[in-house]
Order: C-alpha cells, then structure tokens, then sequence
C-alpha cells in the first residue's frame, strides 16, 4: 500500500515558495511564511523538506535553472538566436511595478548569501556562469557568421551580458518605467548588434 504523498509532489510548491523568497529574500523568509505560501502544515512540511528552508531555496533556485535549460534550448533551435536574447532583455521593460521590484532570483541571491552562506551562493553564481556560457556560445557563433560586427571576443561579450543582466535588475527598482528601460536597454544592447 502506498503512503501519504508528499506536498512535493504538487509541482507548485516549490513554484509557491520560490515566489516568497523572490519577495523577501532567503534571509527574511520565515518557515512560517514558507507554509502559508505553500498551504503545507508543518508536519507535512518537514516530513518532504528535511533539509528545511535551504532544501526549499535550493529547489526553487533549481526551477530558474531549468528555465533558463530551456530557454538554451530555444536558443538552439532558433534561425534568429541573437534576437532571442536581445527580446529576452527587452521583454524586461514590458514587465509589471512587483515584477521589477522583485529583479533576478538569482543575482538577488549572489548579492544577499555573499558572507551568509558558501554553499547557496556557489549555487546561485554556477547557474549565472551557466547563462554566461550560453551567452558566449551564441555571440561566438553569430560573430563567425558574420551577425555581429563587434570583433570583441565573445567571452567578454558574455560577461557584459551578465553584467547588464545583474545592472538592469538593480536599474528596473530604480525606474520601472517602461520607456527609461527600454532606453536603456536598446543602448546597451547596442554592443552585440
């Protein structure tokens, strides 16, 4: 016979409690609040999360992983793969006020465990060099096919990515203004075009 399942099996849990900590940050994210966001008592709560909030964080830092796994795959398959990630940029300036007040998980997550915690914040700057690394790929390959005229060597190319990237996400709290974004945004992305 099979036992109870586990509150993990919802595929939203985590989703649920990713939303929190994107909110609040890992540090002022209560186990309280962790329960009330994902509707899991607290026995139930600990029985899937033995690790507790870290396993929780660590699992929800995990989805944006997966999605930016997927949008590597896009990116693959795309005819047009640097336009994929100047609209991935410039789908920024169309966000909402709380999506901009909330900015990246996971830069959120390098600024915030720096001095905290080693193991989160490792985590946090692998997936942020894996993005990297995707953004270093597709210049290199543009460049060779003659798509970007900036001879500027892909790997400083992908790091100024990631710079924009983690700028853009203190920059959208600052002026979440659709216009000034897209301003900005157009300009910088100027160097990979």
């Amino acid at each position: 016979m099979r036992g109870r399942p586990t509150i993990y099996e919802d595929s939203n849990i985590i989703k649920k409690a990713q939303e929190v900590f994107w909110q609040k940050g890992y540090s002022a994210t209560s186990l309280s609040d962790l329960q009330k966001a994902t509707g899991a008592g607290a026995g139930s709560f600990y029985n899937t999360f033995k690790g507790g909030k870290k396993e929780v964080f660590k699992k929800a830092i995990e989805e944006r992983r997966l999605a930016f796994d997927a949008f590597k795959n896009q990116l693959a398959k795309s005819d047009s793969p640097l336009e994929l990630i100047k609209d991935f940029f410039r789908s920024i300036a169309e966000a909402d006020a709380d999506e901009h007040l909330k900015g990246c998980i996971i830069a959120n997550t390098i600024v915030e465990m720096a001095y905290i915690d080693e193991d989160l914040e490792a985590n946090a700057v692998q997936i942020l060099k894996e993005v990297e690394q995707m953004f270093t790929a597709t210049i290199k390959t543009e460049q060779i096919k003659g798509n970007i005229k900036s001879k500027t060597a892909p790997e400083i190319l992908g790091k100024y990515l990631i710079t924009f990237w983690c700028g853009l996400n203190t920059l959208r709290r600052m002026y979440p203004d659709k216009k000034i974004l897209k301003d900005q945004i157009e300009m910088q992305l100027a160097v990979i075009s």
